[in-house]
């Protein structure tokens, strides 16, 4: 069987589509590159200042950017894939699409940031240095306003500027990283530097679309606009939200219970796994124009590419996932050390999520294409309840392992099984299951 197996049928296109196929191919190379790079460069890092803060103060900083996280949705407000289908349908107004998303992303940015103060400062406010983390961490997002010059470069399958751009802060800011490391330096100037990190990648994407003979001059406010991108990427928002919470709310619910230890054993192991996710988000981007663009020509071949982009990202989460679930424990100790040796069996459950993970990536696409944003909020809303309910049951019994497991199930029932229910998208359901069929002729 497996002599017969045609890889061509595993990637999202046919060699014939010719240039928008080579488009594709090359922007998501230059994704992979960017992200293969960050990968390894960031893991070598991220050990060397967990091994160097110690479980206590790495559980504290991991805390407090989930805990950011929360309110990122709200700085976000799901614009991204709305933002790019509408300069792809309508690139006349692609001034006033980008203005418009810039504003809408950087008055949101503010927003989240009052929110994330306000809440920490209620839950915590006799503990100062996690107040501060999280007004710090949390200013990033007015920052994140900024990669709506992204969503252009995406529309044109040009991601290779951006990921210039993003690596030219990252090389230099992971320089500063390890002076901090060498100086032996405080919690909190960790926290300036990932503030920095973002301000600098946003500095770098002006300069980008600049030499690339664009200017951020020509952007313009549209009321009218704001209201349809709105309407559209208001349920994304709360999706959104919902997926941070059942991301991030474990580590949340660890530190409370537990305290920061143990969301240091959770965090390294959550690390680990979903380092890879870049992976789909990768393959995605430079595939979702693509989609949108078939489901405009013809139904057979929209259905067939989320068909095939599906089959290459479950094989690949499989291909992840089944060594990761053996060397876990080696892994976790040759990186992190003994002090963190706990997180092996952690990670050797974590990491099955990204078979689910992966999956929904690859079936976005489809909720933004057939105007069922709704209902994607409703699964990621579903998925965050169920989530913290069994995170609430596990965690007291099952520590950090618990709240892998209860990241399993929760990704699995909102991310796959919740399609078999409703009418609407039990079709999505079944290409789900054809997508395990790896090699099938």
């Amino acid at each position: 069987m497996l002599g017969k197996y045609n890889i061509q049928k595993l990637l999202p296109f046919k060699k014939n589509l010719g240039s928008e196929l080579r488009a594709i191919i090359a922007n998501t190379g230059w994704l992979f590159a960017d992200q293969i790079f960050r990968m390894v460069v960031g893991i070598v890092v991220s050990v060397w200042i967990a091994r160097y803060l110690g479980a206590q103060q790495y559980g504290l900083f991991n805390y407090v950017a989930a805990f950011v996280a929360l309110f990122s949705p709200f700085a976000n407000l799901g614009l991204d894939s709305v933002a790019v289908r509408h300069i792809v349908r309508d690139s006349w107004s692609k001034e006033q699409i980008l203005g418009t998303a810039f504003w809408l992303k950087f008055f949101g940015g503010v927003g989240s940031v009052f929110l994330a103060t306000a809440s920490i400062y209620w839950l915590r406010q006799d503990e100062k240095l996690t107040v501060w983390l999280v007004v710090i961490l949390a200013t990033a997002g007015i920052f994140q306003a900024f990669d709506t010059i992204n969503f252009w470069f995406q529309s044109q399958v040009q991601s290779k500027y951006t990921v210039l751009a993003r690596n030219i802060a990252f090389i230099l800011i992971t320089l500063l990283k390890v002076t901090l490391i060498v100086m032996q330096a405080p919690l909190i100037a960790f926290a300036w530097v990932n503030l920095a990190e973002i301000a600098l990648a946003a500095l770098s994407l002006i300069i980008v679309y600049r030499i690339k003979g664009y200017s951020l001059w020509f952007w313009s406010w549209s009321f009218p606009i704001a209201k349809l991108l709105f309407k559209e990427s208001w349920p994304l928002m709360f999706s959104g939200l919902a997926v941070v919470i059942y991301m991030k709310i474990d580590q949340i619910m660890l530190g409370e219970m537990l305290g920061n230890g143990s969301v240091a054993i959770y965090s390294v192991a959550a690390r680990i796994s979903e380092v890879w996710y870049f992976i789909p988000m990768a393959i995605a981007s430079s595939v979702t124009p693509a989609i949108f663009t078939a489901k405009e020509t013809s139904e057979a071949l929209y259905y067939r590419r989320i068909e095939q982009l599906l089959r290459l990202l479950v094989l690949l989460s499989v291909v992840i996932a089944i060594p990761m679930t053996f060397m876990s424990g080696t892994i976790v100790t040759t990186l992190f050390g003994k002090e963190y040796a706990n997180a092996g069996q952690v990670l050797a459950i974590h990491i099955w999520a990204s078979l689910f993970v992966f999956m929904g990536v690859g079936t976005a696409s489809w909720f933004v294409a057939e105007g069922l944003t709704h209902l994607s909020m409703y699964r990621n809303l579903i998925g965050a309840i169920t989530n913290v309910l069994l995170n609430l049951f596990l965690i007291p019994s099952y520590a950090e392992v618990g709240a892998a497991i209860a990241t399993v199930f929760s990704y699995a029932f909102s991310g796959f099984l919740i399609h078999a229910i409703h009418s609407k998208t039990q079709k999505l359901f079944w290409l789900q299951i054809k997508s395990f069929a790896f090699f099938r002729d």
